[in-house]
């Protein structure tokens, strides 16, 4: 089944739409509030078809998702009892809630800052922090050091490969799909 080779087709046609920044600014800022994509899937086929704009979409990608990270963490700190716990309960993250709590109490910054860099759910550390109301300032820090770094890492890896690299990935997304598909699968089934 070529289920992937149509998908990345798909995402390729959209990361060259003439409003394709404004859909990358945009999902950058919901993933850091609530949305459970992350905006890399569209920054990396932008920087790569047009490595000549890479770090301008580096860019992009990284202020939204901090200007997301400050929303959620607004939300968090003003609204977590009457709107933030019903969707956190509704979408199955209580116990993720806990543990990422006693990250906050345990680490601190480095959590911001690791959160937002690796692939955890950011939104639950923007959030959490709003509600422990960590200090504001190294708050904003981390979370603009740690997605910049993230994102202008992805943008760099994409704009060396360029379209060359776009064409040989169309190559073997299938085999990549599948593979990650069957990885998910084992690490699911492997932590139940």
């Amino acid at each position: 089944m070529k289920i992937f080779g149509w998908l990345y087709d798909k995402v390729l046609s959209w990361s060259q739409h003439r409003r394709a920044p404004a859909i990358l600014a945009g999902l950058s800022f919901s993933e850091s509030v609530i949305f459970p994509i992350p905006p890399d899937v569209m920054l990396a086929p932008m920087a790569m078809t047009q490595p000549q704009r890479a770090w301008y979409f580096a860019g992009l990608t990284t202020i939204f998702s901090a200007l997301g990270g400050l929303t959620g963490y607004w939300l968090g700190y003003f609204l977590f009892e009457p709107v933030v716990l019903p969707i956190v309960e509704w979408a199955g993250y209580q116990e993720k809630l806990v543990q990422v709590t006693a990250w906050f109490q345990q680490y601190g910054f480095w959590i911001i800052f690791i959160a937002g860099f690796s692939p955890l759910p950011y939104k639950l550390f923007t959030v959490t922090g709003g509600m422990l109301s960590i200090a504001l300032i190294p708050f904003v820090i981390g979370s603009a050091l740690s997605r910049g770094l993230r994102f202008f890492l992805v943008a760099w890896l994409m704009k060396t490969g360029g379209p060359a690299m776009a064409a040989r990935l169309r190559t073997y997304v299938d085999r990549i799909g599948w593979g990650v598909v069957v990885l998910a699968i084992i690490a699911y089934v492997w932590m139940r």
